[in-house]
Parts: C-alpha cells; sequence; structure tokens
C-alpha cells in the first residue's frame, strides 16, 4: 500500500497536531464574517439594514483580507507560521469581542470587520506555511483538505449558533462565543521561533511557479469564490424566503457545512495518491457545482437540501485542492505563492456576498443564485486555462 493512502501509524500521530492547529487558527479566521452571515437575521433586525448593506458589510472583511494576502504572505515566511498563526488568532479574537461588546449599528458592526479581515489575511497564508513545513509531503492533501475544512467548520459553527444561541441567548453571545474560542486557539498555537532570515526567503522563491500563472490561478479562485462565498452569508435568508422557518435554515446551512468538511477531507486525502491533474479536478468540482446553485434557484422545497448538499459540497469543496496545486507548484516559499493567490480568494469572497446581496434587491434570490452558477463556470475556466499556462511557462510539478 502506498504511503499517500495508508493510516496514521502511532508513530505519525504528531503529524495530527499542525492539521488541528491550522484547521483551529483559520476557522477563527473566517468566523467573523459567516457569524455575521448566519447571524443576519437578528442582526439586521436590531441594526435595520438591507440584504445589499449586509453583503457590503461581509465584503469589507474579504476586501481588507485580499489588501493583506500578499504582504502577509511574506511576513509569515520571515516571521514563522507560529508567531504569524498566533497574532491572527488574537486579532481575531479582539473582532469578535468587539461586534459582541461595541458594534451598535451597521458601521460599527463594519468596523469590526475590517478588523477581522487584517486576521484573516495572516491565517490563510500562515497555516499554509504551516502544513508545508511540518507534515510530511506525503500527507499534504490530506492535509490541505483537513485546512481548508475550517471554512464549512465556521459556517457550521455560524449555523448551529442560530437556534442554540442566537434565539435563546441573543446574538451577541454567539460573538462573544466566537471571541474566546479564538483566544483559545491563540494560546494553543506553539511559541517556537520558524521564522526564516531574510536572504533567505529571496533565495527560496527562486524556481517556484512563475507570478504570471499565479496571477491567472489568482483570478480563476476569485471566480470560485464569487461564486462560493454567498453560500454561508445568505442560505439562510434564502431559505427563509422560500418559507423555512429561521431555526430551521440554520439547520440547514449546519447540513451544507458537514458536507463540505467531509468533501474537503476526503478529497484532500485522494490527492495524495494523485501525480498531478488536481487543478483539473478543481475545475470539474466547479461544473458540478452549478448543478447546486440552480437547485437553490429553482427555490423548490424538494430541491432545497440537495442544492445545498451539491453546492457546498463541490461548488465550494475544492479550496483544499487548490491550495495543495498552488503549494506543490512552489514548494520553497508556500507561503508567498499561495499568499497570491490568497488576494484572488479574498477579493472573490469580497464581490461575491456585495453582488449578491444587491442583486436580490433588484431582482430576487432565484435571479442571484443562477448568475452564481455562471461564475462557477467562469472560474472553471479561468483555473483551466492558469493550469495551461503554468505547464508552458516551467518544468516542474504542477497541479
Amino acid at each position: 500500500m502506498s504511503t499517500a493512502s495508508a493510516p496514521f501509524e502511532p508513530s505519525e500521530k504528531r503529524n495530527l497536531r499542525p492539521m488541528l492547529i491550522a484547521v483551529s487558527v483559520a476557522t477563527v479566521g473566517v468566523l467573523p464574517s459567516f457569524l455575521t452571515g448566519g447571524l443576519a437575521v437578528q442582526i439586521r433586525g436590531e441594526f435595520g439594514f438591507g440584504a445589499g448593506a449586509l453583503g457590503l458589510a461581509v465584503a469589507v472583511f474579504f476586501v481588507v483580507s485580499s489588501l493583506s494576502s500578499a504582504l502577509a504572505g511574506r511576513v509569515a515566511e520571515r516571521i514563522g507560521s507560529h508567531a504569524a498563526m498566533r497574532t491572527s488568532s488574537l486579532v481575531g479574537a479582539l473582532a469578535l469581542l468587539a461586534v459582541a461588546l461595541l458594534a451598535g449599528s451597521w458601521w460599527g458592526l463594519v468596523a469590526c470587520l475590517v478588523l477581522g479581515g487584517a486576521g484573516n489575511a495572516i491565517a490563510q497564508p500562515s497555516t499554509n506555511l504551516l502544513i508545508a513545513r511540518e507534515v510530511p509531503v506525503g500527507r499534504h492533501g490530506l492535509a490541505f483538505g483537513v485546512k481548508q475544512a475550517a471554512i464549512p467548520v465556521a459556517t457550521l459553527l455560524a449555523g448551529l449558533a442560530v437556534p442554540v444561541i442566537a434565539v435563546t441567548l441573543g446574538w451577541r453571545w454567539a460573538f462573544a462565543g466566537g471571541a474566546l474560542l479564538a483566544l483559545v486557539v491563540a494560546l494553543l498555537v506553539p511559541r517556537e521561533n520558524d521564522g526564516e532570515p531574510p536572504g533567505r526567503l529571496k533565495e527560496a522563491r527562486a524556481g517556484d511557479a512563475p507570478l504570471a500563472p499565479l496571477i491567472l490561478l489568482a483570478v480563476g479562485i476569485g471566480l470560485g469564490s464569487t461564486a462560493a462565498t454567498p453560500l454561508g452569508a445568505f442560505v439562510v435568508e434564502s431559505a427563509v424566503s422560500t418559507g423555512v422557518e429561521v431555526g430551521t435554515a440554520g439547520l440547514l446551512l449546519a447540513l451544507g457545512s458537514g458536507v463540505g468538511i467531509v468533501v474537503r477531507v476526503v478529497a484532500g486525502h485522494l490527492a495524495d495518491g494523485m501525480t498531478g491533474g488536481r487543478l483539473r479536478l478543481v475545475a470539474g468540482m466547479l461544473v458540478l457545482g452549478t448543478a447546486g446553485f440552480a437547485m437553490l434557484a429553482s427555490g423548490a422545497p424538494g430541491l432545497l437540501v440537495v442544492g445545498v448538499v451539491l453546492a457546498f459540497g463541490a461548488g465550494w469543496g475544492w479550496p483544499g485542492l487548490f491550495n495543495f496545486a498552488i503549494v506543490k507548484s512552489s514548494p520553497k516559499a508556500p507561503a508567498a505563492a499561495t499568499g497570491i493567490t490568497q488576494t484572488g480568494a479574498s477579493g472573490g469572497a469580497a464581490l461575491g456576498p456585495l453582488l449578491f446581496g444587491y442583486t436580490v434587491e433588484a431582482t430576487s434570490f432565484g435571479t442571484a443564485w443562477i448568475a452564481t452558477a455562471a461564475v462557477a463556470l467562469l472560474s472553471a475556466a479561468a483555473i483551466l486555462a492558469g493550469r495551461r499556462l503554468l505547464l508552458r511557462r516551467r518544468e516542474g510539478p504542477e497541479g
């Protein structure tokens, strides 16, 4: 049996630690955004803003992440994954606590999300760096799948927070609980210094993926994020608009998130046994995800559950595979390379909720989901084009 498919041996259990730390840090990094989306009904009821304003608030979070990601990747290479992850979690805790205690209007909420976006920008490349350095190469696919499960874990927590906390105690308590979780995660991050001297960083970047393919792939993942991110922010409200109860809609979000977690982990494990073609698989998943978006557009109760499963599983189950492919193409400086592509991911995550929210206000949820399906198809085409350019521009590992 190959190393990629073998179960963990007792001596390999230490490899679980960096995986768990990575998924924990990445989860609290995106938690401010998805708690805002999952608790949107209660927050909007108190602050009095519309779907477009909700999309704009979530967009601000990801705009800050996008603008900061490339720099954050280089900083993570310099100070090390441990210090960067600890910083990210502390910033996330502060942002969540600020929402719980200080936010009194839409503007106050946005100010807190700006802070949270900065923390998320640090979380993504630093956790990628941790995996690249501390997990054996034969486990990278599984590790990235586990790590990228952080996003559906965040939406799962947001979905469960609706019936468990928001409906009973109030939405602010959910943010306070998230702040406590982020603080605990910061305390669990190792304190060893694993940074690189400045001279090593320039030398390490030589021989990795050229900039042009990375930019095109960043566009591709940006379009994919544009299509996928509205799931976390609007599935609850979309379901409620069809007559589903708020608590049930929250559980529906939790279901989709659970499916997304399983798909990301399983796909990552299978990718360890692949010698290439990972970016092709990403494109195929995006194409399949369009069926889920179309089912959500129908508004039919019988298709709602299936649509959520397909949209979360296929339409949003690919980020671990994508990051694995980028790291394989740039093994010497993984944080710097994924910092570039994360710029596109965060930019798309900002644009998606914003466009979706205003499309809903101008037309309907159905139209917005159809537009989402079209963007997913464009994403698949851009990723395939980026892969072809990568193969033409260099020889070596490809995704």
